[in-house]
């Protein structure tokens, strides 16, 4: 994710980028385990921003956090631990084992003025409804074209968001459940871009896009 993600961002436009290495909560064998760090690693994370603004004189209305599976959980956890003052979450692929009762810990809207979410897994390995304002079901939310494997389904949303930072391109139609995005049977009217650098501030809904197979994903 950070090989894709890094890049993009700093190709995209001058910020800064900092990278979070959990791997000592998240890689350990018990999930359950690495379900509890996303508490603990996320308040972590909260404390360094405090200390980051209070150094720097910034605010949490500058920061644009992301997450990948559980990551997508503590980038929620981030966020309320800000009292929600974070400009943008984006959730990739937020995960569903060990969240579909664990309502306290999970992704909320909430968590930043403007919380979206891209699924690629949805009711597998990632989370099967809205968690977002924004929620995103490209090619219906599961079964990735180009991919053979659930890991590369889960994987994919992390794609499009960098492909999203340099390009743009995937549009979404508004759907009315997330049921009629996973069926691809979409006719509200309206439309909305997926991912980008700028929070979509006020901006709510489900919506449903088609990607290609290869790079370049969009289909503009």
């Amino acid at each position: 994710m950070n090989s894709l993600l890094v890049p993009a961002f700093l190709s995209a436009e001058d910020v800064n980028v900092i990278v979070v290495d959990w791997s000592a909560g998240a890689g350990d064998i018990n999930y359950a385990t690495a379900v509890a760090n996303t508490v603990t690693g996320g308040q972590a994370v909260a404390r360094f921003i405090n200390w980051l603004n209070q150094a720097t004189g910034s605010s949490p209305a500058f920061f644009h956090i992301i997450g990948h599976s559980l990551g997508a959980h503590k980038a929620g956890i981030i966020g309320r631990n800000l009292d929600g003052r974070l400009a943008y979450i984006t959730g990739l692929e937020a995960a569903l084992p060990g969240f579909i009762s664990n309502t306290d810990n999970r992704l909320r809207a909430e968590d930043s003025a403007y919380t979206e979410v891209i699924h690629t897994n949805a009711g597998v390995l990632g989370f099967l409804t809205p968690l977002g304002h924004v929620d995103f079901y490209p090619n219906g939310g599961n079964n990735m074209p180009g991919c053979d494997s659930q890991d590369c389904d889960h994987a994919r949303s992390y794609f499009y968001l960098a492909e999203s930072l340099t390009s743009g391109g995937f549009t979404g139609r508004r759907c009315a459940s997330y049921l009629t995005a996973m069926s691809a049977n979409c006719f509200l009217p309206g439309s909305l871009r997926m991912g980008g650098l700028v929070a979509k501030t006020g901006s709510t809904g489900i919506y449903h896009l088609d990607t290609n197979a290869e790079p370049p994903f969009s289909r503009g």
